[in-house]
């Protein structure tokens, strides 16, 4: 992670990629999602320089774009840089890896009903 980059600045799809692609040299598909009143970030096995990925480029930004405004919402973006720049997890065919994501106490109660 560059350490001039403020943890708390909001994340964009540009830097998600960057994360991927640093990380794991492929621009691998995210997932946002909710389970018993929590939320994870999922790291999925498909990835975009695939042939058989069901997204364009275009659309994968597009999601991408979408998510990095749903996590900056949820005010995690700094979790969210800090463990895709640090895990030892790999995406692996079939398992998804997983984030839990801790949401600040102001934030909490606006998204989970």
């Amino acid at each position: 992670m560059d350490p001039a980059v403020d943890p708390q600045a909001p994340l964009t799809s540009e830097e998600l990629i960057t994360l991927l692609r640093a990380r794991w040299q492929a621009s691998y598909d995210l997932q946002l999602v909710q389970r018993r009143g929590r939320f994870y970030l999922q790291v999925m096995w498909a990835y975009l320089e695939q042939q058989s990925f069901p997204l364009t480029p275009e659309a994968y930004g597009a999601k991408l774009e979408e998510l990095a405004g749903l996590l900056n919402g949820l005010g995690v973006a700094g979790q969210v840089r800090h463990w895709l720049s640090t895990t030892a997890e790999r995406p692996r065919l079939g398992r998804a890896m997983g984030l839990a994501l801790e949401l600040p106490p102001e934030r909490a109660s606006e998204f989970l009903l």
